[in-house]
């Protein structure tokens, strides 16, 4: 995948299956049930896919998170500080596969998410 793609979305619920319904019917969107038991889904194209996540799961956030692709992490998160970012989560590793995820605010304070593929 591209680096600066958007590629995984988490969108606040206080009602996933009601949310779930609501996008699929509006856009429609493929509902899918992930390992771990969440609701997910992927848009109508195939190429963004993400998660709901429950109100009590949020931890006072209520904005949706927008997660990017990047060739690296590390690189990318001193790039972020650089240019006025603040650093949030720093890399995490994600499941067995060896991906990763960061999360940081921007300039404006906007979370944003960074999204590594193992599959490099």
């Amino acid at each position: 995948m591209a680096h600066g793609k958007i590629c995984y979305v988490e969108i606040p619920a206080k009602n996933v299956s009601k949310s779930a319904e609501f996008y699929a019917n509006l856009f429609g969107w493929k509902i899918r049930s992930r390992g771990d038991g969440q609701t997910a889904f992927d848009d109508a194209t195939g190429a963004v896919s993400g998660t709901w996540v429950r109100e009590e799961d949020l931890d006072g956030e209520t904005s949706m998170v927008t997660y990017i692709m990047v060739d690296n992490i590390d690189e990318t998160q001193k790039k972020l500080v650089a240019a006025g970012g603040k650093l949030i989560t720093p890399r995490t590793p994600v499941g067995p596969g060896g991906g990763a995820f960061a999360i940081f605010n921007d300039p404006a304070g906007n979370r944003v998410g960074l999204y590594e593929d193992a599959q490099k």
